[in-house]
């Protein structure tokens, strides 16, 4: 039995750019919270004007434009014939490789606002207890269905 090659980050699949957006949408949320944070120290702290508001707004921006952006290009993943390969991460980067041999079950679930842009996040369960489930977030929600069907298949054919 041959080793398949290593798979280079430009074999990676990208995710669904539409996962960007929900990246972004979640971002601006936890930014407003802390700009209404901002808002309400301002106004308890006579005179520091702009103290608080100024730097949650440098933050925000920064929040909201740039980090999801970069961990939308930091992830991808690749499908073979017998293994389901998932890379991410910034700081903490992960390559992990999900045997089909090993899964036990899949989910495909969908949040609110994944579903509004029509994604979802694929989960793979597999035996053992560390890292005993792998999550795939991002995906065109046709593409994890689809994704969920070649891995049945495959275990069935492994298991006949």
């Amino acid at each position: 039995m041959t080793t398949p090659p290593e798979l280079t980050p430009a074999d990676l699949t990208p995710l669904d750019p539409a996962y960007r957006t929900v990246l972004r949408i979640v971002a601006s949320i936890w930014s407003a919270v802390f700009l209404v944070g901002a808002l309400v120290a301002e106004f308890a702290v006579p005179g520091w004007n702009g103290v608080f508001v100024i730097p949650v707004l440098i933050f925000a921006a920064l929040l909201i434009l740039r980090v999801p952006q970069r961990r939308w290009s930091a992830r991808g993943y690749a499908l073979g014939e017998e293994r389901l390969r998932v890379v991410r991460g910034l700081l903490f980067h992960s390559d992990t490789v999900v045997p089909f041999g090993r899964v036990q079950h899949i989910d495909v679930d969908q949040g609110p606002l994944e579903r509004a842009y029509d994604i979802a996040t694929l989960t793979v369960h597999t035996a053992g207890s560390h890292n005993a489930s792998v999550q795939l977030p991002g995906l065109n929600n046709e593409d994890a269905l689809a994704m969920r069907e070649t891995i049945r298949a495959a275990i069935r054919r492994d298991t006949q």
